[in-house]
């Protein structure tokens, strides 16, 4: 049996605008990400198919690029590779290189302590705490859901900051699930 849904101008504009909302949001986080080792991205010059190429960000940052050579993109969002790449076709290669950079995969998070499944799992944008715990099979019975932990590249507290459920995660990020004093199942 088929059902008909009766939504009205005002319902359907609604339900396209946070649609819309949804996709720029997202397109505002991936402009404004910066890039490090393990990112793999996609770099087209349109009308130049051997200079259309997937790469892996290597360990120091860099990428290995037709024509230019080695380009540092470590904390660089893909507009500003895009913007390097273009200056260094310009002029002595192409005449107006049109260049686009896209991601293809970011790189993992990494989650251990008390979950099912701990190990490091591909990064989506607007991943938080809670569904990161429901990729690693979920929380363990002696799992603490007030002492979670996340580490970044860049912090500098061994242990990490403590977060809640709904925190942002990362890419690069290691969350740590600790142990709850009291197992509440053998009580």
């Amino acid at each position: 049996m088929i059902k008909t849904l009766n939504l009205n101008f005002k319902q359907l504009f609604f339900i396209a605008l946070s649609m819309l909302t949804s996709l720029v949001v997202n397109a505002n986080e991936v402009s404004n990400y910066r890039l490090d080792a393990g990112d793999e991205i996609r770099i087209l010059v349109y009308d130049e198919p051997d200079l259309t190429l997937e790469l892996t960000i290597n360990d120091d940052g860099n990428i290995n690029f037709p024509l230019i050579g080695l380009i540092s993109v470590t904390n660089k969002t893909t507009p500003e590779v895009q913007a390097l790449i273009h200056n260094g076709l310009k002029g002595d290669y192409l005449l107006n290189p049109s260049v686009q950079v896209d991601i293809i995969t970011y790189r993992s998070f990494y989650i251990h302590g008390e979950v099912k499944q701990p190990g490091g799992y591909p990064y989506k944008p607007g991943l938080n705490i809670d569904q990161a715990i429901a990729l690693a099979g979920g929380l363990t019975e002696r799992a603490s859901v007030s002492k979670i932990y996340i580490k970044d590249s860049k912090s500098t507290n061994d242990e990490g900051d403590k977060v809640d459920l709904t925190y942002a995660v990362s890419p690069g990020d290691i969350i740590t699930i600790e142990q709850s004093f009291f197992n509440l199942t053998n009580i």
